[in-house]
C-alpha cells in the first residue's frame, strides 16, 4: 500500500503537470463514467495530499478524491515534468538516466524506486506513480494507447494521467473533502507541528490499543504504513504491544516528531529512508538498495543491526509485523 510519501509526491506531479490546465476526462474502464463526464472539460485548480489521500479540484467546486489503496496506482505519460535531480549524501547535485544506474550520485534504485527529489526537463515519457515509481518507458503515440483496467484517464495537450485500481475515485462537494479529511489524523506535511504532535499525542495516550496498531490507525495519525511503522517504532526502541495508554508521554511525542522527519526525507527522496548517520558510502548503498536502508523491516530473521537478536516478524491485525525482541523489549 502506498504510505503518505508516496501520495505527496503523487501529488507534486498532479500539480506540475495538471494543475492550471483544462483536462478531458474519460472512464476507458467503464466504473466512472458519470463522474468523468462530470469534470470533463474543466480546468484542474488545486491538488491535496492528506495522508494516502489526494483531493483534486476543478472549477465549478467540484472535488475529486482518490484513495489508492493497497493496488491503486497513476500512470503519467506524455510531456511529464518529472523529479530529476537530488542532493546526495555529500552534498552534490545529479541526474539519473531513469534504468537504475548512477549518474553523478543521484540513484534509482534496484525495486525501481525513485530517489530523484527536483524537477526536471519535461520528457515524453511513462511514469508509473504508486509505492514505488518505475523506470520510464519509450512513449511515442499521442493519446498514449489504453492499458489494462483504467478508472480513470485525465488528458491535457501534453500529458496524461491514467488511474488504475484505486479503493476510492469520487466527486466530492467542498464540505464533503472537509469532512473526509476531519476524519484524519494529523499529518506534519499539512498541519501545524505543534498542534499536530498534541493531538497525536492525546490521542495515544487514552487508547488501550496497542501503539503498534495505532500507528496504522489513518484517524490517529496520516500516512504511516507498514514499513514506517517497523521503522518508527524501532528508532523509539517502543515495543509494538505496548498499550498507547502505557506509552510514555515522551516516547509518543518522540515518535511525532520522527514521523515529522521522516516523511519530508521520503517525499524528497522517493524512498522510505529511515537510516541516518551513514557514511557516503553506506548511502548510496542505502538509496540503491532496500535492504541497506531499514532497520527492521523485511529482514525477519536477520540480525539486529544493533544488538544482534534476530529481528521478529509476526501478523498483527492481518499485517506484518517486524520488530527486534531485544532492543525493543
Amino acid at each position: 500500500m502506498p504510505e503518505g510519501h508516496s501520495v505527496h509526491r503523487i501529488a507534486r506531479q498532479f500539480e506540475r503537470n495538471i494543475v492550471g490546465r483544462t483536462v478531458a476526462a474519460s472512464s476507458p474502464q467503464g466504473r466512472f463514467v458519470e463522474g468523468a463526464e462530470v469534470i470533463d472539460g474543466r480546468e484542474a485548480l488545486e491538488v491535496r495530499a492528506v495522508a494516502k489521500q489526494m483531493f483534486l479540484r476543478f472549477d465549478g467546486d467540484v472535488w475529486l478524491r482518490v484513495h489508492l489503496g493497497m493496488y491503486g496506482a497513476w500512470d503519467f505519460s506524455g510531456d511529464v515534468s518529472v523529479d530529476a535531480t537530488i542532493a546526495s549524501s555529500n552534498g552534490r547535485m545529479g541526474q539519473t538516466n531513469q534504468r537504475g544506474t548512477v549518474i553523478d550520485d543521484a540513484i534509482m534504485d534496484a525495486a525501481g524506486e525513485n530517489s530523484l527529489s527536483s524537477i526536471g526537463a519535461p520528457r515524453r515519457a511513462r511514469v508509473r506513480m504508486s509505492e514505488q515509481t518505475t523506470g520510464l518507458d519509450e512513449q511515442t503515440e499521442w493519446p498514449p494507447p489504453v492499458v489494462g483496467q483504467v478508472r480513470l484517464r485525465l488528458l491535457t495537450e501534453a500529458t496524461c494521467a491514467d488511474l488504475r485500481g484505486p479503493t476510492a475515485c469520487v466527486l466530492q462537494t467542498p464540505d464533503e473533502v472537509q469532512a473526509t479529511i476531519a476524519k484524519l489524523g494529523p499529518d506534519p506535511l499539512v498541519d501545524d507541528l505543534t498542534e499536530g504532535e498534541e493531538r497525536f499525542t492525546s490521542t495515544v495516550r487514552k487508547k488501550p490499543t496497542p501503539i503498534g496498531l495505532l500507528l496504522m490507525d489513518q484517524a490517529v495519525v496520516s500516512g504511516i504504513g507498514n514499513v514506517y511503522r517497523a521503522e518508527l517504532l524501532f528508532r523509539a526502541r517502543q515495543n509494538p504491544h505496548t498499550p498507547g495508554r502505557d506509552v510514555p508521554e515522551e516516547v509518543v511525542r518522540g515518535i511525532w516528531r520522527d514521523w515529522a522527519t521522516l516523511l519530508p526525507i521520503g517525499v524528497e527522496t522517493g524512498q522510505m529512508m529511515t537510516m541516518d548517520g551513514l557514511d557516503p558510502a553506506a548511502y548510496r548503498r542505502a538509496m540503491a538498495r532496500r535492504a541497506d536502508r531499514h532497520w527492521v523491516y523485511h529482514r525477519e530473521g536477520l540480525p539486529c543491526r544493533v544488538c544482534g537478536t534476530a529481528i521478529v516478524m509476526e501478523e498483527a491485525a492481518g499485517r506484518k509485523l517486524y520488530w527486534c525482541p531485544s532492543c525493543q523489549a
